[in-house]
């Protein structure tokens, strides 16, 4: 079977419901981490875009997953194969952003906490 074969052949209805359940999971997780740091007490700064911005763009990416995957023309094997790439992507920003969330958030801790007896 040669490449453009294998790339129209259609894939199973089960396969593709179970990967929109585990878009539509951590879809949930990213929308529940930006919903819970925005109601934070801490003042947000300047340099907070730099991890708002990956997490913001990662969201949206994950959205255009779960829509293209809605869609029936994702059980077309490149669509399908399209959307989960654009998933992909999606995590890896808002992994990268909500990495870089928690780093910005130490390195604020660190620099008001003052040691005891200095």
């Amino acid at each position: 079977m040669d490449e453009h074969n294998r790339k129209e052949e259609p894939i199973e209805t089960v396969f593709r419901n179970g990967t929109i359940t585990v878009v539509g999971i951590l879809l949930a997780f990213s929308l529940g981490f930006v919903t819970h740091w925005a109601a934070n007490p801490v003042p947000w700064r300047f340099y907070d875009l730099f991890a708002v911005v990956p997490i913001l763009v990662g969201i949206a990416s994950q959205l255009r997953a779960l829509s293209l995957l809605l869609d029936m023309s994702s059980l077309r094997r490149r669509v399908y194969e399209r959307a989960n790439r654009i998933f992909m992507a999606g995590v890896i920003l808002t992994a990268c952003g909500v990495g870089l969330a928690i780093l910005l958030d130490c390195f604020e801790v660190a620099s008001t906490v003052t040691l005891p007896g200095a």
